[in-house]
């Protein structure tokens, strides 16, 4: 179904006026018309980094133990990324993508590492 075959019409049940909209969120994935994946990945990562920078404190601490730290990303940040990701088609750009953020992410956590 294309753009331009998409009718606009209003509903209306029982005196109550239903509004056609293009898009929403339900249950925290966005449904439209199309299904594009690549706006809901762009949206799981900005609450990704949403998330980081919540609990930025935490991260940064140098009382924290980099073994805690970890398991707050991998209990917390982690899942609110890769929510629905079953229902995902992926392509190569959209796993980089989404490689890009993790890394982003643990470096973040992580600081910068000394190399040999």
């Amino acid at each position: 179904m294309y753009k331009k075959d998409i009718r606009t019409e209003n509903l209306n049940i029982y005196n109550l006026h239903i509004e056609q909209v293009q898009q929403y969120k339900y249950l925290g994935s966005i449904v439209n018309y199309s299904n594009p994946i690549k706006e809901e990945i762009k949206e799981r990562i900005a609450l990704g980094i949403k998330t980081y920078h919540a609990n930025q404190k935490f991260f940064k601490s140098r009382l924290v133990t980099k073994y805690s730290k970890l398991k707050l990303y991998r209990t917390v940040m982690r899942p609110i990324v890769t929510y629905a990701r079953e229902t995902w088609v992926l392509k190569e750009t959209i796993i980089q993508t989404l490689l890009v953020c993790v890394r982003k992410i643990l470096r973040r956590i992580f600081g910068p590492t000394k190399e040999n």
